[in-house]
């Protein structure tokens, strides 16, 4: 793969090799050639923005943010977004970055599908976040130059993503479903599993054990 795409450098360090290899035969190719095209999005967004994230850490918050949808990284009954955000801390301190970088990448992933928030923090964190909007929903999509996203589609390209895309949270989420619990991860459930109920707030605090 080219270390260059749409003006976009892909950095080369052991850690980005390592995450590039590792995920290449853990994940789909739907979620590889997906987290690649967030990081190009999230880099170009981040450009244009006046972000400085490093590119090292955004990579591999990229890379990580969708793989708690899949074994071997969904072992725990949590939040999907826990689970990739776990997985990449984990990897990160392994190869001995120091505890704040891993930290940066565990929040930027844990908060990926959190409206409103990661605009707000740390340039990794909304860049990630803009990267994932844009590849899914087309969020700022018109503010970028036309070639910039064939050259991204070109090298990573998206083939039946709307469908199989939600097909991928739906088989990752059908056996936790209460790990949905007041995210947007339940409209996933709701439309496709059988039975399945989207608990609200107001049920919660209906049902607490208190006489008023």
């Amino acid at each position: 793969m080219s270390n260059i795409i749409a003006g976009v450098e892909i950095p080369e360090t052991s850690a980005v090799a390592e995450a590039t290899s590792h995920l290449r035969e853990t994940i789909t190719p739907l979620l590889f050639h997906h987290s690649r095209r967030v990081f190009l999005f999230a880099s170009l967004h981040a450009r244009e923005l006046g972000l400085q994230p490093d590119p090292e850490l955004l990579y591999i918050s990229a890379m990580f943010h969708d793989a708690g949808l899949l074994t071997p990284y969904s072992e725990e009954e949590q939040r999907f977004e826990l689970d990739g955000a776990d997985h990449a801390r984990k990897f990160l301190l392994d190869r001995g970055f120091p505890k704040g970088a891993a930290e940066v990448v565990w929040t930027a992933i844990a908060l990926h599908t959190t409206p409103g928030i990661p605009g707000r923090m740390g340039p990794e964190i909304a860049a990630t976040n803009y990267g994932v909007l844009t590849d899914a929903v087309g969020w700022g999509l018109d503010g970028l130059e036309g070639d910039q996203v064939d050259d991204i589609v070109a090298a990573h390209p998206r083939g039946n993503f709307k469908k199989e895309f939600v097909q991928t949270f739906i088989e990752g989420l059908k056996d936790r479903p209460d790990t949905t619990y007041g995210t947007l991860n339940a409209d996933y459930l709701e439309r496709s599993v059988p039975g399945f109920h989207r608990t609200s707030v107001i049920e919660r605090i209906t049902d607490a054990p208190w006489s008023q």
